[in-house]
């Protein structure tokens, strides 16, 4: 069996995707003479078109290094085999998924503010009506982390099948009717032109008025300026999130100075529990490349994930 030759880039990219590749039996080489591209920059999409429509043309497969693609939807085409990190960084998002929602429950957003001792406030995940939007890895992960707790879980997806720890799986034409009364919800779907702006005013009114809004996503899911006007109007009881809309989240935007909303810098997956994954990612599909085995993380361009 002859050794898969890869390419790595862009310019200057770490030796530790190299070593990744060599670990799974793999040789670096030029571009010009790669059957395969592990793509190490999460935007510079037109730079990755521009390579593969010249030194790069004859790489039939390629690796991108995150779990979502928006930066890549107008490059990936069928004409080439696309693998994304998706999965890969699962079990660090689904853990901090669980932080946000405890910690909004449990009352954090108002006791990390205060300056003097408060009455007490809480609201329990133990056998609590959950509600977690999309049906990947994140979810799959959570739904594990979710289990001593006994809660209630409705997972809405686009393909309805049953999943491990779930008390029910549905379709996404059934997310009305399952947010209703829900004291936690987590968001963890990819972004599509039909998942953006999907929870807004009428979804927030949906749930518990204690409840608690989690997103670990995309920012674009979530309708900015009607998530503002329910935390101010104590529709539910707060929202947290990894991610935002705009984002980087400008440093004047009223999100910050709302008190019933926890915001994380987009670190649910931080470059140090990154980098491990994605190399062991990488090294696993070469060694499936090599070897013709199906590899993991496969994109689907007319679904865009």
């Amino acid at each position: 069996m002859s050794s898969p030759r890869i390419a790595l880039a862009p310019d200057g990219v770490r030796g530790w995707l190299s070593d990744a590749i060599e670990a799974g039996g793999g040789t670096v080489v030029p571009p010009q003479d790669a059957e395969a591209l592990v793509w190490a920059e999460p935007a510079k999409a037109k730079e990755l078109d521009q390579l593969l429509h010249a030194a790069a043309a004859g790489v039939k497969w390629v690796q991108l290094p995150w779990a979502g693609i928006e930066p890549y939807v107008e490059v990936i085409r069928d004409d080439r085999i696309w693998t994304s990190g998706k999965g890969v960084y699962a079990e660090p998002v689904a853990e901090h998924a669980l932080t946000l929602l405890l910690a909004g429950l449990r009352g954090l957003d108002r006791y990390v503010r205060a300056s003097t001792w408060t009455p007490p406030h809480g609201t329990n995940l133990l056998g609590a009506k959950v509600v977690i939007l999309g049906g990947g890895g994140i979810t799959k992960s959570l739904l594990r982390l979710l289990g001593p707790f006994g809660a209630d879980v409705t997972v809405v997806r686009r393909r309805p099948q049953a999943m491990p720890g779930a008390t029910r799986v549905v379709a996404d034409d059934a997310l009305d009717d399952a947010l209703v009364g829900a004291v936690g919800v987590v968001i963890a779907l990819a972004l599509t032109p039909e998942t953006e702006g999907i929870f807004g005013r009428d979804e927030l009114a949906r749930m518990n008025n204690r409840g608690w809004l989690v997103n670990v996503a995309r920012g674009k899911h979530i309708v900015t300026d009607e998530l503002l006007e329910a935390l101010r109007d104590g529709v539910i009881g707060g929202a947290a999130l990894d991610v935002t809309d705009p984002e980087p989240l400008p440093d004047d935007h009223p999100l910050w100075s709302i008190p019933n909303c926890i915001i994380t810098p987009h670190v649910a997956n931080t470059p140090e529990m990154a980098l491990p994954l994605l190399a062991a990612r990488v090294t696993d599909n070469v060694r499936r490349w090599a070897t013709g085995e199906p590899l993991i993380g496969l994109v689907d361009p007319a679904l865009g994930y």
